[in-house]
C-alpha cells in the first residue's frame, strides 16, 4: 500500500535574520516553510523581495504608502497552492522550488531590464546621451511605464512613435504586459505573474488590449513574443 504525505507550509517573518527596510518601516524578512514527507525547506518569498522595491511607494504628505504585508502573504499563499494542486498527485518539493521559482515571475519585472536597454541604445543613437544615462540610473526608483509615458508629452510624435514601433522588433513586450497589466490591478500591487498568465482569460484580455491600443501590431506576433520570453525564463531557471 501507498503511503500518502501531507504538504503543509507557512509564510512567516524570518527574526532569525536582520531587520530589513521596508517602505518606510523595519521588518523582519518574509519567507516560506514548507514540509513534505517528513523533509522541510525554507526559502525567501519571492513577492516581499518584489514588492520591496523603491518604485512601489509613493510619498503623500512626508508620508510612504506602498505594499502591506497581508497583501503580499496573500499573494504568496495564493501561488503555493496554485502549485502544490497543480502537483498533487506526484508532488516533490524539488518540483516545488522549480516550479515556484517560474510560476511567481512577475513578468512586467523580468522584461523591464532589457527594456531598459533598449532604451539606453535608442536615445543614444538619437543624439541623447544624457538622457539615456538618466533613464539607465533612475529607472529603478520609478516605474519605467510611466517614463515612457511621459516621454510622448516630451517628445515630438514621430520620434515618440519610432521609439514605441522599434521596441516590438528590439526590446521585449515590457510595454503591452504592463500597461494591460496596469489595467486589471490596482496600486501597489502592480504584477502580472507567469500564472496569471497562464489562465486563458488573462490572456484572452491580453489580446484586446493589444488589437485596442496597438491595432498595427500584429497580435500573433505579440503573442509569440510573450511566449518567447516565457521559454526563456524556463530554460534559464530565473
Amino acid at each position: 500500500m501507498s503511503k500518502t504525505y501531507k504538504v503543509s507550509y507557512k509564510v512567516y517573518f524570518n527574526d532569525r535574520l536582520k531587520e530589513v527596510f521596508f517602505h518606510g518601516k523595519m521588518t523582519y524578512p518574509l519567507y516560506v516553510q514548507m514540509t513534505f514527507d517528513r523533509r522541510t525547506i525554507y526559502f525567501k518569498s519571492y513577492y516581499f523581495e518584489l514588492f520591496s522595491k523603491p518604485r512601489y511607494v509613493i510619498m503623500m504628505d512626508g508620508r510612504m504608502f506602498g505594499p502591506k504585508i497581508p497583501d503580499i502573504i496573500e499573494k504568496e499563499n495564493a501561488l503555493i497552492d496554485f502549485i502544490v494542486d497543480k502537483n498533487l498527485a506526484d508532488f516533490s518539493l524539488d518540483r516545488f522550488k522549480q516550479e515556484y521559482a517560474f510560476y511567481s515571475k512577475d513578468l512586467c519585472d523580468e522584461t523591464e531590464d532589457g527594456f531598459i536597454e533598449y532604451l539606453f541604445v535608442f536615445l543614444q543613437d538619437e543624439g541623447m546621451p544624457d538622457l539615456a544615462t538618466t533613464v539607465q540610473q533612475g529607472s529603478r526608483f520609478r516605474i519605467l511605464y510611466n517614463v515612457v509615458r511621459d516621454m510622448k508629452k516630451a517628445f515630438n510624435p514621430s520620434l515618440y512613435d519610432k521609439l514605441i514601433n522599434h521596441s516590438f522588433d528590439h526590446a521585449p513586450p515590457y510595454l503591452p504586459l504592463y500597461g494591460f497589466m496596469q489595467q486589471t490591478k490596482k496600486w501597489p500591487m502592480l504584477s502580472l505573474s507567469v500564472m496569471e498568465w497562464e489562465d486563458p482569460k488573462t490572456k484572452d484580455g491580453f489580446r484586446k488590449y493589444v488589437v485596442k491600443y496597438y491595432p498595427k501590431r500584429e497580435i500573433t506576433a505579440v503573442m509569440e513574443q510573450v511566449d518567447k520570453w516565457l521559454s526563456y525564463l524556463k530554460k534559464e531557471g530565473k
